[in-house]
């Protein structure tokens, strides 16, 4: 259990990751809090996107809820100070975030209209608007509802609220998301081609991943000396199950009734194991070292007697190409993909411009000059 002590900051530490996740943005505590001063009206302006301000009242309500939140759970009475330094952090992580979704928006809605003047700029964003608004009442909305369990959206609002949101901001957020998406889906390929040239270039570069030690599959019986008044008792049980396995021809059978290790229910089958990882050495050495396909004789160990049959040994060596190579085209093609939208994203940082209260947590930001700060 944490001290009571941390407990608080463990939990503002949680949420302040999960607001930041994909972000790219600091972790809180990682620069100034308690030093810095916020402004107090939630009309203030704390970022601009392109032609987007942010606004104060926009982020505050999600990162005062999540203090709240904790502080119910914690039960603890936090010093101011410390109170101000995590709600500086967590509002610069949920800026980080607001910050990156409206500059996909931007760069969207700049590909849509180029450099069209002010009023055909207003119109694809109203056009482009709606249907992101359309898209949250079809499928959105109904999710919201179902979580909440409730069908009456004004309640809904209510419970929003009291999480630090609204019905409106749930809408602004999915509007923005949805159309960064589509930007990022206008200029990512998701299924770029991978070449044989390029499978067998990883193939070889990563050899050592693909190297697999030697392993084996096989049939035991096993009686335990523990159960055994002597050991001419144990060994007088193993060899009748010896005998009836051999001529009956089942060992499975004969393991499933009489066999005491803990495979016995299986038939005593073990799947692919590796050389070295049994926890008897004398079973691991005959087991990778007798023939295949032939009972062994009675193995002695410190737990009691055995006798296996291998079925299948495959000796150390590298997986062939033709095994892995979907395995690799996934891998290469995923590397291909996550490159393309960093390559994406940081285009974008070059394209839209960034004021932020908090520069030094989005790439490429300016400082958000005094004067657009305090503008009503």
């Amino acid at each position: 259990m944490l001290p009571r002590h941390l407990s608080f900051v463990a939990l503002v530490l949680v949420a302040s990751t999960a607001i930041a996740q994909g972000t790219g943005a600091r972790a809180p505590g990682a620069g100034g809090g308690a030093e810095v001063d916020l402004p107090t009206d939630p009309a203030a302006i704390v970022a601009v996107v392109g032609q987007t301000p942010i606004l104060l009242g926009d982020l505050m309500p999600k990162v005062e809820a999540k203090i709240n939140e904790a502080i119910e759970k914690t039960g603890q009475q936090v010093p101011e100070d410390k109170l101000q330094f995590f709600k500086v952090n967590l509002l610069r992580q949920s800026l980080a975030q607001a910050i990156q979704n409206k500059m996909m928006r931007e760069a969207f809605l700049i590909d849509q209209v180029g450099t069209e003047a002010a009023d055909k700029r207003r119109e694809a964003d109203d056009k482009l608007t709606s249907r992101a608004r359309k898209m949250f009442y079809d499928s959105e909305l109904p999710e919201l509802l179902k979580q909440y369990k409730t069908e009456d959206p004004s309640e809904l609002d209510k419970l929003l609220r009291e999480k630090g949101s609204s019905l409106a901001s749930r809408q602004r957020e999915f509007v923005d998301q949805m159309l960064g998406h589509l930007y990022i889906r206008s200029k990512v390929d998701r299924e770029p081609n991978v070449s044989i040239s390029e499978i067998n270039e990883y193939y070889h570069i990563n050899a050592d991943s693909f190297h697999r030690p030697t392993r084996a599959r096989w049939e035991q019986m096993s009686v335990m000396f523990f159960r055994f008044p002597t050991r001419d008792d144990a060994y007088a049980a193993i060899a009748e199950m010896g005998r009836e396995a051999y001529f009956g021809g089942n060992m499975q059978a004969v393991a499933r009734e009489k066999s005491q290790e803990p495979f016995a229910n299986k038939g005593g089958l073990h799947d692919w194991t590796t050389k070295g990882s049994l926890a008897s050495a004398k079973l691991d050495q005959q087991i990778f070292s007798i023939p295949t396909n032939a009972m062994s004789e009675i193995i002695e160990d410190e737990e009691g007697l055995h006798i296996v049959r291998v079925l299948e040994r495959i000796e150390a060596g590298n997986v062939p190409l033709s095994e892995v190579q979907d395995e690799i085209r996934t891998k290469i093609r995923a590397e291909k993909i996550s490159k393309s939208q960093r390559e994406v994203m940081e285009s974008m940082q070059h394209r839209i411009a960034v004021w932020s209260m908090f520069p030094d947590d989005a790439p490429g930001a300016k400082p958000l000059p005094t004067s657009v700060a305090s503008r009503p």
